[in-house]
């Protein structure tokens, strides 16, 4: 069966590191004797409750030590064991490596969203849907569901997202006389324009390095670039080169050659350095952001308090379509001792409330837990970061009400690595967007078809 070939494929993949779906997360190298072995025999944390039994976590979040204490504490029938098995790709290195031998995982591990697939293929996770899911289902809206979902399957509890709205400088903004920040693409290209014939900065930027990025872009124009049911073994639709993702692509393509916007890598020290030169008027990104920018040093200084957030625009304002870029869940692994103990580990670590608010107000995380978006401390904050503005009532909260989901594969990764390569072969005007986007397809479904998929 062709399922067989695509599992084998799977289980020798190296999983590539990609950037932490929240804030940079990031954590460092986890202190104390800690195993990244899913041995519960050394800990982070401190076990509470000696004779409880021990779930093993795998976890990156720079308070989750804190998180874990505040559960354990809670907890008298279960106690966590935590180690930082590094962050985002280093940790997946680690997993891949424990599924590949078959011991060594965690009972519950950290994932970002996009990369459930990869691990269920392979027969690595646990599906949640019996151990507890209807309990918690209504906690999390149904994109936050669909996002951690592999066809009828939930692989994770939610944890964080990341619904995307436009960051700007409101200085570049009135010096320049844009005293409304742009509401669709159009008016984001002629404000564009407007900038550059004054002579002033690039208006944002287009990165090779942030192909997932990119692709929440294509979502915002209503494209689908993937199907995946599990229930439809070794199927997978694969819609890169329609007329929406061409379009997408062909406009920042426009940007790009217009001179409009820039094409550097980011979450690079040079993009970092022009952010708080005042190289970029704006930086379209998610709302773990401030989190991010202000930890690489950008808030500070000559660049304090200049810094305001819009909605993202938009192709149609009359069919507005929010989108999420990063975010990340607990997923329960095949190996774990006992799944149904794991799972109330998954579905209760990060999601009482002293970890939730300490989450968001020291901006580390955006929670998907509907309980925080309904919270009017949490809607009405006033973020620092954009001097005192209320971020998350203007832009992040109904964005990431309004998220639909998006739908994740197997091979995302192969397809991010495609990806890039058609970005920068954009930004070197060695392709347009469309003839980009039918390289990409033509890529992806020959190496989907290579792996045993069937591609309709």
């Amino acid at each position: 069966m062709k399922r067989n070939r695509v599992i084998a494929l799977m289980t020798s993949v190296v999983v590539a590191g990609v950037l932490a779906g929240c804030s940079g997360g990031g954590g460092g190298a986890s202190t104390g004797s800690a195993n990244a072995n899913g041995n519960s025999s050394n800990c982070t944390n401190k076990i509470v409750k000696k004779d409880a039994p021990v779930v093993t976590l795998w976890a990156w979040y720079p308070n989750t030590e804190k998180v874990v204490d505040n559960f354990n504490n809670a907890h008298s029938d279960v106690q966590v064991c935590w180690t930082n098995a590094g962050a985002g790709g280093a940790e997946y290195d680690k997993f891949q490596t424990a599924v590949s031998a078959g011991t060594g995982a965690p009972d519950v591990v950290m994932l970002e969203a996009d990369r459930i697939p990869t691990f269920q293929v392979q027969g690595a996770l646990v599906d949640l849907k019996k151990l507890g899911y209807e309990d918690v289902k209504s906690n999390f809206s149904d994109g936050a569901w669909k996002d951690v979902s592999v066809g009828d399957g939930v692989y994770g509890a939610p944890i964080d997202g990341g619904p995307m709205g436009m960051i700007y400088r409101k200085d570049i903004f009135d010096k320049y006389g844009i005293t409304t920040p742009p509401k669709t693409w159009d008016e984001y290209a002629a404000d564009a324009q407007k900038v550059k014939d004054a002579g002033g900065p690039l208006f944002g930027d287009f990165p090779a390095n942030q192909p997932a990025y990119v692709t929440a872009l294509l979502y915002n124009n209503g494209a689908n670039p993937f199907t995946y049911n599990t229930a439809n073994k070794g199927t997978i639709g694969i819609k890169l080169n329609d007329d929406k993702s061409k379009q997408v692509l062909d406009y920042w393509a426009g940007l790009v050659s217009k001179g409009l916007v820039g094409k550097q890598d980011q979450f690079t020290p040079e993009y970092i350095s022009g952010v708080i030169g005042g190289k970029y008027a704006t930086y379209l990104s998610a709302a773990w952001a401030p989190g991010y920018l202000q930890g690489a040093g950008v808030g500070k200084g000559a660049d304090a308090n200049v810094w305001a957030t819009a909605p993202l625009p938009q192709w149609d304002p009359s069919n507005p379509i929010s989108v999420n870029w990063g975010g990340s869940a607990f997923s329960v692994t095949k190996q774990a001792k006992d799944p149904k103990l794991a799972a109330k580990v998954a579905f209760g670590v990060y999601a009482d409330d002293a970890s939730l608010k300490d989450g968001w107000q020291n901006q580390i995380i955006f929670p998907l837990n509907v309980h925080v978006l309904k919270d009017p401390n949490f809607i009405n904050a006033e973020v620092k970061f954009f001097n005192g503005q209320q971020a998350n009532k203007e832009v992040y909260v109904p964005a990431a009400n309004a998220y639909k989901g998006m739908t994740y594969t197997p091979i995302g990764q192969y397809y991010y690595s495609a990806f890039t390569k058609q970005i920068a072969a954009i930004n070197d005007g060695s392709k347009t967007g469309s003839q980009a986007a039918d390289a990409l397809q033509a890529d992806v479904v020959k190496y989907a078809k290579e792996q045993g998929f069937t591609v309709k």
